[in-house]
This record gives C-alpha cells, structure tokens and sequence, in this order.
C-alpha cells in the first residue's frame, strides 16, 4: 500500500512540474492562459463503502484547470493587432471549423481576408452592399477591400458667414449706377449697368469673395467662388463662378470667361433685416445646367448638365470683418486604401486618400457558460465542447462581452514568479514522496530479512 501511496504522490508530483513548466514555456505566449493541478485524496472502498477509520490511498489529478484571468494589454504598431479587454474570445474559422482564441495577432492574407498566423480567417458581422449597414447576427470571414473609393458628385454646399456691415459699394459700382442715372435711365437701369462692372479678375468690382473646392461625378475638383457686392444698406449681390466661369440658367451663356462676349453673370440677390439675419430664403436655389470643364475648357466626360444646392443658411451682416465661419460640401473625389482601424465596438473602418472613411464590417466575439469545459487545440485556441455550452456569440461591448484595442496584444497571463515557487512546492512533494517509497522499502526489506 505505501509504495502506491508513494507512487501516486509521485505521479502527481510530476505532473503538477509538467503544468508548472508549460506555464513557464508559454510566459511570452500572446493569449496564453495558464493552468494550474487540482489534486484529489484517494480512499479504498468496499461494496458497502467506506469506514470511519477508512485509510487513505494515495493522490490523483483531479483536474487540470486553466485561469481565464485577464493578461496585459501591450501596444504594438499594428492597427490588425488586436486584445480583448474583458470577457470573450475570437472567432476563427478553418474551413468551417471553429476554434476561439484570445490571441489576437491577425494580418490579411493574399485574399483580403483578415486571418491569425496559421491561416485562420477571423469572424464577424458582414456589411449590406446596399444600405451600407451591418448585417447584424450574419456571421462570415471578414474581408479587407483595398478598392478605391468610388468618387461623388457634390449636390449642396452649405456656408455661413459674415458680410461686413461698414462696407460700402464698389466704387467702380457706384460710378456706373450715377452715370445711367444723369443720363435719364430708370434705378433699374442703372442697377443693371452697375451690375454689369463686375469682374472676378479685377477685386475692385466686388468686396468680399470665398471659395470652395466641389466635385463632379468623376471625382474631379472644381473651384467654386462666390463673390458679394453691396449694393444698399442690407442688400447684396452674390454672383457665382466655377473655374473662373460664369454659372448660369442659360445654357447659351453658361461657362462663359470674363472676356467672352456671352460674359453676362446674373447676380442672386441676398437680404438682410435690422438686426443683421439673412432674410432670404434658403437655399438659394440650384446650379441648374453646370457643364464641368478641364482646365482646357473641354468636357470632363462627367455626368452633365450638372446641378446642386447653395444653402447660406445663418449667415449674418454684422460690423465685422468678412469671415467664414463654416463650410461643408458633400462631394469627394476617388481614394485609394490608406489604412485601417478596428475601434472598441469592434468595427472595421477603411480611411482613404480622400478623406472618406467606410465600414467594412464588424468582429465579433464569443463568449461560454462555463469557459473551462472548453477543449484545448493548441496554438492557443479552443473549441467548444459539451461542457462549456454554446457559444454566444455578439459585438464587442454588448451584454457579457468585452471591449477590444486595436494595435494591441493581450499578453500571457502567467506569473514567472508565481510559478517559480511552484517549482520548488512541485520538487519537494517529489522528494517527500520519493522518501515515502524509499522507507516503505527499507521496512519491507527489515521484514524479508527476518530469519
């Protein structure tokens, strides 16, 4: 009986070393969850169980449990590094097979497909072609799209800024208008013959002028420009110029230069009230036959004639400098791929070269009832068993799941130090159990040398 006590003891000696040295193995191994032996006493029994004064039968290993505790977050310069902070674990899938894993190291293969180091592709929520939204609870291998981003028309421009209050006509303006009046003409007239002096090349004619780049539908840019000229206490002329040419309703005189005899801009009146409030109502209107042009004067190949919204909306006239105060156009042109980034709620997010960005999809994460029912795979992954459930599998952040860092990986949760002493707890249970053995042999021998 003591040398089976003794061998028992020695057998769970060996294997408590053999759990501690894979601990130790794997101290550098991302994901890594280290384990720990659980031990149970043995006692004989008979039919009837066992007595009282029953004696014990050695040791066995209970169970072999890993520590799902939480490891080190470190930061790398991989945006497709990624760490788990909370619960969960990654989904892989290996033709269809999947494994879970917190080892987040992932890079794309020669498809685009997001995939761990042994070619694994990683799990996630797809995105509607149509609608641009995720697909949520569908399931697939997330894919990189290194197309270029396709190009948008811009269809409004929206502005809001300051015209000064102090300022006065344009002399060149003002000299017009005097001169139709002396010669009889009626205040139309001689708004017209004013009107008539402006010239985007010559700043005299107008006092104020700000521009903005739009967008044909190729994606090509255009410069649009809106110059203003006062032409009474709270009124204002506002006349509109792409590419240094004039933007008409009239097909016959649209594009016309400045030095074109079709060059016969038609201003868009703006008011404001007493307390400086644009009155007029916005938007102003539509861009209605724009032909975009190269700087050649040649058609782009764009979709044409082309129209979008000018919106002034807030704009005031106050006793201040001239300022923009904002600006938006919703048009860009094409982009190439320039990087990608995974936020905390697990969406992949495309940027480009032209300032877009586009969602590509969403990683998820899965997490079990009873994580150590798990079955382990190696290369630190899991897989589901009858014993840890059925995955439930969601976004980051949403119920039990945890949160995830991009350009980060979630270190071994193993302590050196911890482990250390379990060596020498593991080699002393060794050496007392060797010592168990070698006295039961030195009583034994005693009794075979009985004469």
């Amino acid at each position: 009986m003591s040398f089976n006590i003794g061998l028992s003891g020695i057998r769970a000696a060996s294997s408590d070393l053999d759990i501690t040295g894979n601990n130790i193995a794997n101290a550098g191994t991302v994901g890594f969850k280290g384990s720990r032996a659980e031990f149970s006493d043995v006692y004989a029994a008979s039919v009837l169980g066992s007595g009282s004064n029953a004696q014990g039968s050695g040791v066995l290993l209970g169970n072999v449990a890993q520590q799902f505790t939480q490891g080190n977050i470190n930061f790398t310069e991989n945006s497709l590094d990624l760490a788990i902070n909370g619960n969960g674990f990654f989904v892989t899938s290996n033709d269809g097979a999947l494994s879970y894993t917190r080892a987040g190291y992932f890079g794309t293969d020669r498809d685009g497909f997001i995939s761990n180091n042994f070619g694994e592709r990683l799990q996630g929520f797809g995105v509607n072609p149509v609608t641009g939204q995720i697909n949520q609870g569908v399931q697939t291998d997330l894919r990189v799209d290194t197309r270029s981003a396709d190009p948008r028309a811009t269809s409004v421009v929206d502005s809001t800024l300051n015209l000064n209050s102090t300022n006065v006509r344009p002399a060149i303006w003002q000299q017009a208008y005097d001169t139709e009046i002396a010669a009889g003409g009626t205040p139309a007239d001689a708004l017209a013959a004013a009107r008539d002096t402006f010239d985007p090349t010559n700043s005299a004619t107008y006092n104020s002028s700000t521009s903005v780049n739009i967008f044909d539908s190729l994606g090509n840019a255009h410069t649009l420009t809106k110059y203003f000229v006062k032409t009474d206490g709270n009124q204002w002329d506002m006349f509109t110029m792409i590419d240094g040419r004039q933007v008409t309703n009239d097909p016959a005189t649209n594009n016309a230069l400045p030095t074109d005899a079709a060059f016969a801009p038609t201003p868009t009146e703006l008011t404001f009230n007493s307390v400086g409030e644009l009155t007029t109502p916005q938007p102003l209107g539509s861009i209605q036959n724009w032909v975009p042009l190269d700087s050649a004067g040649r058609e782009t190949g764009a979709e044409s004639p082309a129209s979008f919204d000018i919106d002034l909306a807030g704009s005031t006239q106050f006793a201040a400098s001239f300022a923009v105060t904002a600006v938006v156009q919703d048009g860009f042109t094409t982009g190439d791929l320039a990087g990608l980034e995974i936020d905390d709620a697990g969406l992949l997010v495309a940027r480009y070269t032209n300032g877009q960005t586009r969602t590509q999809g969403q990683v998820v994460l899965a997490n079990f009832a009873n994580q150590q029912g798990l079955t382990p795979l190696g290369k630190t992954a899991w897989a589901q068993s009858s014993a840890s459930g059925e995955p439930v599998v969601g976004a980051p952040g949403t119920g039990t799941q945890g949160s995830i860092q991009s350009g980060a990986l979630e270190q071994s949760n193993v302590d050196l130090s911890e482990q250390l002493i379990n060596l020498i707890i593991s080699q002393r249970n060794y050496q007392a159990n060797a010592k168990t053995i070698q006295t039961a042999d030195a009583v034994t021998q005693t009794i075979i040398n009985l004469r």
